[in-house]
């Protein structure tokens, strides 16, 4: 990676860290990095090491990295844990960084973590603004597509959102975001809210704690119709099911922030900083997944290093009702049950699944799995001996654990292990949809590229593997997220450009979901991540 091009501005917009003073020269024992390789450094570690490790390193998904503990591995055994990776579900990183500066990131976690700035509300307000005023807001689509059947594409690096067409496998659009949108969602359905025109608007977040908010209706050039920051670093967003709000959680600062939906202008934060399951304090309390609950007009804040969801009622937001629910340590991405009721949710250091009920707004069951267990958006489906059921990746290893959901029809195999399958690596997205026989997962944090590049699909009903699809054999590329088209006849995956992430040379693979075969290929994209049919996300279909 010879330049970044968010370069030294995206630091410090996302977050701010000084580095006036990193003259770092306080004695001849300690590392020491010049200004210009600390600043890259600060950068790199922001955007690949900060997620998992903690903007002041004290470490959650991934180990802790304060420099008490980096000065006893040293600067070699450092620069060959970030070149190779690990075992444990960390990804390599020779052939995304270069030499000097995987050699300057050793040397900058064995230094003192700057510390981050905060952000008011008055400071969010000031990023707001509108590019399409409401009252201009088309009546009908502009359009003649199929918009049900759009995808909502991330394209990572590029700072950008890709729409394309489910039918014509045409792209429409790239809508510029923000750096690494990490998860887009619309309004659904939902039981006792309603909205028109459900999953017509799009809201983005990305790390940098950028929000925009698309319209499917409009023509390509004003599909963005406003923008906000509500954070230097975030990951996860939700709208409400009366589509009033939307709410957004930061990763730094530890806050969530409650938008109105239309305007994006921010109305309401709340800080996530407490005592955790322990109780111990924890001043990076990040907010990991939000979600909104389909039966209940609330909100699911996973606040990560506190191992609690918070249940926030958004009937009154002045006077926010919020239950505190402790459940495990640390609480990263999650999907709901069938029924809409039970939220599934990985606390993924301590190698369980947590299940909250949400209409107790109680914690109903916490489940064993294996190392670190990530389901991205999760799957549910029905097995032949355990009824309905729901099933998680690992990032620690090559494993898919399945459990049973359904403590109504079959309380005897409700949260307790089902069966698990095998795969050749850890990964970090499992997918499936109600009309296929067949549950996909992908590979992507195995270090070797011919597994990275690959995705196993297993029958539902013998629990085997029946193919292993290579979806991309290209150096740098990497195999990750499924996702189905609306009627579940095509499974779409993305090739992630790792190395060569400053071009378009991403793509996404079109597969038959009946066959398996290959059907069509849609190139001319930058490092495509996860992507979200509208249809069946609006309908709740995992």
């Amino acid at each position: 990676m010879k330049k970044i091009k968010y370069g030294l501005s995206v630091l410090g917009l996302a977050v701010g860290m000084a580095t006036g003073g990193v003259s770092m020269s306080v004695t001849a024992a300690k590392p020491t990095l010049s200004e210009e390789d600390f600043k890259k450094a600060e950068l790199h570690y922001f955007q690949r090491c900060a997620g998992c490790h903690g903007v002041t390193r004290k470490g959650a998904t991934g180990k802790n990295l304060e420099p008490e503990n980096m000065l006893k591995k040293g600067q070699k055994r450092l620069e060959k844990i970030i070149s190779l990776g690990t075992e444990g579900g960390m990804n390599n990183f020779d052939d995304l960084l270069s030499k000097k500066e995987i050699a300057n990131l050793a040397t900058f976690i064995q230094m003192e973590p700057p510390v981050p700035p905060e952000m008011t509300l008055s400071q969010m307000r000031e990023h707001t603004k509108e590019y399409v005023a409401p009252k201009d807001y088309p009546t009908k689509p502009k359009h003649n597509r199929n918009w049900q059947n759009f995808f909502v594409v991330i394209e990572r690096d590029a700072g950008k959102a890709a729409i394309v067409d489910g039918d014509t496998k045409e792209i429409i659009a790239h809508i510029n975001t923000g750096y690494a949108v990490h998860v887009i969602k619309g309004t659904e359905h939902h039981k006792k809210d309603h909205v028109d025109d459900v999953g017509r608007f799009w809201y983005t977040i990305g790390r940098d704690g950028k929000v925009n908010k698309i319209d499917l209706w409009q023509t390509p050039d004003k599909m963005l119709v406003a923008e906000t920051k509500m954070a230097y670093d975030a990951r996860d967003i939700a709208v409400s099911g009366d589509g009033k709000y939307v709410i957004a959680g930061g990763y730094w600062p530890s806050h969530f922030v409650i938008m109105d939906a239309v305007t994006l202008n921010p109305l309401k934060v709340v800080s996530t900083r407490g005592y955790n399951t322990k109780g111990d304090y924890v001043n990076e309390a990040r907010v990991a997944a939000i979600y909104t609950t389909p039966n209940e007009s609330t909100f699911m804040v996973a606040v990560k290093e506190l191992g609690q969801m918070w249940q926030v009622d958004y009937t009154d937001i002045d006077n926010l009702r919020i239950d505190h629910i402790d459940s495990s340590e640390f609480l990263h991405d999650g999907f709901f049950d069938p029924s809409g009721r039970y939220f599934q949710i990985a606390a993924n250091a301590s190698n369980k699944m947590v299940v909250v009920d949400t209409k107790t707004r109680k914690l109903e069951s916490m489940i064993d799995v294996d190392s670190l267990p990530h389901p991205g958006p999760g799957a549910n489906w029905i097995d032949e001996e355990c009824g309905p059921v729901g099933g998680t990746t690992h990032l620690g290893t090559g494993l898919v654990s399945v459990w049973g959901n359904d403590p109504i029809g079959h309380p005897d195999k409700a949260w307790k292990l089902c069966y698990e399958v095998e795969t050749d690596g850890p990964g970090a997205f499992i997918r499936t949809h109600e009309t296929s026989q067949y549950v996909w997962a992908d590979q992507l944090k195995h270090p070797e590229p011919e597994i990275q590049q690959s995705v196993q699909v297993f029958d539902k009903k013998t629990h085997e593997i029946v193919k292993t699809i290579r979806v991309t054999e290209e150096p740098g590329k990497a195999a990750l997220h499924m996702e189905f088209n609306d009627d579940g006849s095509e499974v779409w995956v993305s090739v992630w450009n790792r190395k060569d992430a400053k071009n378009p040379s991403g793509e996404i693979v079109v597969y038959d979901a009946k066959t398996l075969k290959e059907k069509h290929r849609i190139k001319g994209l930058t490092t495509p991540t996860g992507k979200f049919n509208v249809y069946n996300r609006i309908h709740h279909k995992t």
